[in-house]
Parts: structure tokens; C-alpha cells; sequence
């Protein structure tokens, strides 16, 4: 019975010191933000169509300095509990989460690879098919997106030249903050607290309620649930994917690059569908090339996705077994589980506080 009471124990208890620092990091992020409450109107007009870009632009740019500060910061506040609950060897958890940023002369070919593969083999397929079996989403896509007054809305009213130029600077700062966030820290970093498949379970869960949260909008409140659910299960999803690669590569560059371009694909469909368009003619001109694109890259590197989805699939096989290390007994896997969307979850109401 000790050892049932002690698996228990560890289990949150790993959980809730992982949680304190995720509280110091996103209290910290808070802290800089309030940056963004004066800079950006130094720089431009608030009412001037160059104001969101640099928001965003600004945005990005605080939390890959707000989150290494403050993890250096945490690491003096929680040091005498961190001896024992660290699984890794926690060198310094600041140069840790920058260099997930490093691109060297050696390697800088296969991370590009990496954000190619990720692009054309989960977001473009991802995306197609679930317009293609639910076409709805897409409308449902361009009023959460293109809601009055909210971030982004006005480039729709823009000419294209304006719009994807702001897209592009927009969409590559949102997925550095993204990415960033959920998987440079809270997968990454969570690795060093708890199993790998926990971390990045938590980190997903958080990232996926964060799109779920488009359906608490004024223009989309009344709509159907299964389209907000639509895009938490596609991110739920895609979370999952990009951590697993982010805490094995440990490189954020292909994450950062695949989701920015995936973003940008999305509101230049977006884009159409406010031109008139329906989604036939929008996968006929923009998504069929680039599935073709996706076919021939299956096709070429297909040994290298074949080891990594086998890798891929014994990782999260592991995550559903019984942790020998803590002596885990199998109803107390079912606590783990239920744990980890349980803090995923709060994590998430704390960065819609915080962030």
C-alpha cells in the first residue's frame, strides 16, 4: 500500500512544482508585456495599418526574452525542491531553452528539411481533408478570424499587396510566441519535471483549448460546437507531433517554420473564400498543387518518415504503459493521465490570465 500512496504522490507532486514554474515564467511574460502597452504606440499610431504587425512583431520578440530571464529567475526561487524532482540533469535551463533556437552550418539543411516534412505531411493534409469532408469550417474559419475589432481583422479590408505583407510578419511572430510557449518551454521544459509524453500531453491539451477558445467569441457563440471542437482536435494533434520532434531534435526552427506558412496558406484560403470563392475552386488552385508537392516528398523521404513515425508510435505507445520508475500501478496511470489534461488545462486558464 506504501508504494501505491507513493506513486500517487509523485505524480502530482512533479506535476504541481513543473506548474510553480510555469507560474513564474507566465508571471514573467506578464510583466514584460506590459511593454507592449507603450512601445508600439512610440513607434506608429494605433490606428495605422502598420500598428498590428509590430504589435505581433513585438509580442514575439518579449516572450524569447521574457521566458529565459525568468527561467534563470526560477531557478534560484525553486533550487532546494528542484535537486529532487529533476529527471534530467538541469545544467541551465535558460541556455537550454535558446538553444533550441541554434542553426548551425551542420545542421541547418535538416531542420529546414524537418519544417518541410512537417508542412507538407501534417498541416497541408490536415487541413485539406478536413475542409474537403467539412467545408462549413472554412466559413466558420473566416468569421472567427475576421471578427470586428479583433486582432488581424482589418487586413481582410486591405489590398493584397498590404495583406500579405502584414500576414507574413504577422503569422511568422505568432508562431515564434506559439511555439515558443508551448513547445520550447512548457513541452521542452516539461520533459525535465515529468515523462516525455506527460510534457508534451500537458503542452498539447493547453495549445488546443487555446483555438478551442475562438468559440467563447460574439460572432461565433451562437455557431455549432463541432467546428471550435474541429480545431482543438487538428491542434490537439499537430501539438502532440511538433513537441515530440521539438524535445527529440531539440530544434524549434522546423515548429516555427511549418506553422507560420501553414498559418499564412490558411488565410490566403481565408482570403478567397471573402473574394467570393467557395473551397472547390480554393483546393483546386492552392491546396491540390501543394498535395502534389506532399505526394512526391512522401515518396522521397519516405525512409526517413517511416523511422520517425515507428519512433513516434513507441514514444506514445509508452505514454499508455505503466511508469516502472515510480512503481505505478495501472488505476494510478489512469490518475496520471487524467492528471495531466487536468493541469493542461490550467495552465491554459492561467495564460488566458497572464498572456
Amino acid at each position: 500500500m506504501a508504494k501505491t500512496k507513493s506513486s500517487i504522490k509523485l505524480i502530482f507532486k512533479h506535476r504541481l512544482y513543473f506548474f510553480l514554474e510555469v507560474l513564474t515564467i507566465y508571471f514573467g511574460v506578464f510583466i514584460f508585456f506590459l511593454i507592449l502597452l507603450v512601445i508600439p504606440n512610440l513607434i506608429v499610431d494605433v490606428s495605422s495599418r502598420a500598428y498590428e504587425p509590430l504589435y505581433f512583431l513585438i509580442r514575439a520578440l518579449l516572450i524569447v526574452a521574457a521566458i529565459p530571464t525568468f527561467l534563470f529567475v526560477s531557478n534560484f526561487a525553486l533550487e532546494p525542491q528542484k535537486k529532487e524532482l529533476i529527471i534530467k540533469e538541469d545544467i541551465s535551463s535558460s541556455k537550454k531553452f535558446l538553444a533550441l533556437f541554434s542553426i548551425s552550418e551542420k545542421n541547418y539543411k535538416y531542420q529546414l528539411l524537418y519544417g518541410i516534412l512537417l508542412l507538407f505531411l501534417v498541416f497541408i493534409p490536415l487541413d485539406f481533408f478536413t475542409y474537403l469532408f467539412l467545408p462549413d469550417l472554412l466559413e466558420y474559419s473566416t468569421i472567427a478570424l475576421n471578427t470586428p475589432g479583433s486582432l488581424n481583422s482589418y487586413l481582410f479590408e486591405e489590398n493584397y499587396g498590404i495583406f500579405i505583407i502584414s500576414v507574413i510578419i504577422i503569422q511568422v511572430s505568432v508562431s515564434i510566441y506559439e511555439e515558443s510557449r508551448d513547445r520550447g518551454f512548457l513541452a521542452n521544459r516539461g520533459s525535465d519535471y515529468i515523462p516525455i509524453m506527460s510534457a508534451v500531453i500537458i503542452s498539447s491539451f493547453s495549445f488546443g483549448l487555446g483555438h478551442f477558445n475562438y468559440m467563447f467569441t460574439p460572432y461565433t457563440i451562437d455557431l455549432p460546437i463541432i467546428y471550435p471542437l474541429i480545431w482543438f482536435l487538428q491542434t490537439f494533434f499537430v501539438g502532440i507531433i511538433l513537441a515530440m520532434i521539438v524535445i527529440r531534435k531539440r530544434w524549434l526552427f522546423p515548429a516555427i517554420f511549418a506553422h507560420a506558412v501553414n498559418n499564412i496558406i490558411t488565410l490566403q484560403a481565408v482570403w478567397n473564400y471573402l473574394q467570393g470563392n467557395d473551397f472547390f475552386p480554393i483546393a483546386l488552385f492552392l491546396y491540390c498543387p501543394l498535395l502534389i508537392i506532399s505526394i512526391i516528398l512522401l515518396i522521397l523521404q519516405f525512409p526517413r518518415i517511416k523511422e520517425g513515425l515507428s519512433i513516434g508510435f513507441k514514444e506514445f505507445g509508452s505514454y499508455f504503459k505503466n511508469n516502472i520508475r515510480i512503481k505505478e500501478t495501472s488505476s494510478h496511470k489512469i490518475v496520471r493521465i487524467l492528471a495531466d489534461f487536468l493541469f493542461g488545462g490550467i495552465i491554459f486558464l492561467v495564460s488566458i490570465l497572464l498572456m
